[in-house]
């Protein structure tokens, strides 16, 4: 018998190993959530519950999802724009298809490649000049128009409530804005949204944005007008936004203040209707976006690692941690070479995802060494014309990326609906009056010609966000994904291998200590690379530590749950039972929910 101790003054892990000889060992610190109707798991529990709210009226995984991911932009603005990104996998049962939404704008016509030189060094610029076209209001329509069954009023009527009415400020935003202050500062609309009065308001404060409610609410007055059926109302929306008085608002901004968007630039844009990338894995069909975003590294290192059978390792043995991390950073070496905007860049994605390649690539993970660097890129044909560029390394901790947030649904009748969406709103300015800023993707463009990821006029910059889907004997498997920048990839691996192979409980999955590798330049400016380096939470033992050590890994040691870690949020179709498993990560707000 032990004696009970003040919850609040034990730590998780305390918690976590106390036993009675009544009770099971505590493996998560939240339960799996789990339902034989629907599931859905984001970056909010408002946006959760934004999401069921659909889902118990009828509605199907895209309505959820949109509905979800309209929600995810008022009540993370620091990370999602409602005028940013939004790539978006959608799963049909009905047809048994996997589609992909191309939720990411282009550069503008006008851009001028010397002047981002000129005002940005080497990298592209903070401010007006880093906003390309706006994506998310047009990929939403789009599924809703294509692929659902409710209006944009519907779908987007919990994201104008939450705008108007407020919420509670949370300490993860309110720590991002107080972070950002100087550079919030700057711009007028961004200050006067989230710093009021010159200060960052307190954490449990109701925060508003009223101007993003009206611009809401001008877009749900466009579908009542509109003539027409429910698709006809819908395109109304997105003419609203793209042809109509949004769009003069934005370019008239634009003018004023020096930037590139113009009205061409809006009125031709058109999301595109794509099929997904996708490879094998132990009886899993995985599928991301294609390569206008970096979802094949997890393709290309799950494919390195299918190669050995994983569960012979301890989970996070040294040597378990050593192959992730080697794999990960030999598909991080062939993004940094290869993949770009696939209709600029001639990216050899079938020769990447192949058996033989997978082959090649694991024979050069030695078992005692690693890399110690970025690895050369893996395929021997015109290795890249980077070969020619001098990368320079850097040095100090892995800095915070400008990040993202996800969601993912999965109705009754088997349909999955994944989305990342993003885009900041301190390093830009909003438009006066919108309360958005248009997305500010251009973050991740290069400033080097020959680079795939290199800025061109009507290019998409190379999108970090990576939302994924998998599939098992011809229904949904798991649907799961994570902010953190280049860390996506990283975490999205080990919980799916967490899942299906170590066979976890998806909340433990979500829960566990995990490694990331930056051995490779940043995909935000200003592109550190710091050659070895893996981030290791806490939780991991010393002894691994200093294994991985041994071997040449330049180890960053993170807290046990950390927030640069990303915030996996993922349900699991269980096999046996047919039961949808909901998991949402503890790092950040991410809640999950099931019926």
């Amino acid at each position: 018998m032990y004696r009970l101790r003040s919850f609040s003054a034990m730590s998780f892990l305390d918690w976590i190993s106390m036993k009675t000889t009544n009770e099971p060992s505590v493996t998560s610190w939240r339960p799996t959530v789990a339902g034989t109707h629907y599931s859905v798991s984001s970056g909010h529990s408002l946006a959760t519950a934004a999401a069921m709210r659909v889902l118990d009226k009828g509605g199907n995984a895209v309505d959820a999802g949109v509905t979800a991911a309209l929600a995810l932009a008022v009540l993370q603005p620091d990370v999602v724009s409602f005028a940013g990104v939004a790539p978006t996998l959608i799963y049909l049962r009905e047809l048994n298809q996997v589609i992909s939404l191309a939720g990411l704008g282009y550069w503008p016509a006008r851009t001028d490649v010397n002047r981002l030189r000129s005002e940005g060094g080497q990298s592209v610029p903070k401010g007006i000049l880093r906003q390309i076209v706006p994506a998310a209001p047009a990929t939403h329509v789009l599924a809703l128009r294509e692929f659902g069954t409710i209006s944009f009023e519907e779908a987007v009527m919990p994201a104008l409530e939450l705008a108007r009415e407020g919420f509670y400020l949370y300490p993860v935003l309110r720590g991002n804005i107080e972070r950002h202050a100087a550079e919030i500062d700057r711009y007028l609309e961004n200050a006067t949204v989230f710093r009021p009065g010159g200060r960052t308001p307190e954490v449990g404060s109701r925060f508003q944005q009223i101007n993003l409610a009206r611009t809401i609410g001008r877009m749900i007055d466009a579908e009542r007008n509109a003539p027409g059926d429910r698709r006809a109302k819908l395109r109304a929306v997105h003419e609203y936004f793209y042809r109509g008085p949004i769009a003069h608002e934005i370019v008239a901004f634009h003018i004023a203040h020096g930037g590139f968007l113009r009205e061409d630039d809006l009125a031709s844009f058109e999301v595109p209707v794509e099929q997904s990338i996708s490879i094998e894995y132990r009886g899993y069909q995985v599928h991301t976006c294609d390569v206008w975003c970096q979802g094949i590294i997890l393709l290309e290192a799950l494919n390195i690692i299918g190669r050995e059978d994983v569960t012979r390792f301890q989970h996070n043995s040294p040597d378990y941690l050593h192959l992730i991390t080697e794999a990960l950073n030999l598909a991080f070496s062939d993004r940094e070479a290869y993949v770009g905007d696939p209709r600029f860049v001639d990216v050899p994605t079938t020769e990447l995802l192949s058996n033989a390649h997978a082959i090649r690539q694991r024979a050069r993970i030695s078992p005692e060494r690693a890399f110690g660097e970025m690895p050369l890129p893996g395929l021997q044909r015109a290795r890249s014309q980077l070969d020619q560029v001098e990368i320079a390394r850097s040095s100090g901790e892995v800095t915070a990326a400008p990040d993202t947030i996800y969601g993912c649904v999965v109705d009754a009748s088997g349909n999955a609906f994944s989305v990342t969406p993003s885009d900041t709103m301190y390093d830009s300015p909003m438009i006066d009056g919108l309360g958005f800023a248009p997305s500010t993707r251009g973050n991740q463009g290069r400033l080097i010609d020959s680079h795939p990821c290199s800025v061109v006029p009507g290019k998409r910059p190379r999108l970090t966000p990576t939302p994924a889907l998998a599939l098992r004997d011809g229904q949904v498997g798991m649907v799961w994904g994570t902010p953190g920048g280049d860390v996506q990839c990283s975490s999205m691996l080990q919980v799916f291998l967490n899942v299906t192979q170590f066979g976890m409980e998806l909340q433990q999955a979500v829960e566990a200590a995990r490694v990331a590798p930056f051995s490779f330049p940043n995909s935000f400016a200003p592109n550190d690379y710091l050659p070895g380096r893996v981030c290791v939470e806490s939780r991991i033992s010393t002894e691994t530590v200093e294994s991985l050590k041994r071997r040449g890994h330049d180890v960053q040691l993170w807290p046990e749950l950390a927030w640069a870690a990303g915030a996996v949020c993922a349900i699991f179709r269980d096999p046996r039972t047919g039961m949808l498993h909901a998991g949402a990560d503890p790092r950040r707000a991410a809640y999950a929910a099931a019926w």
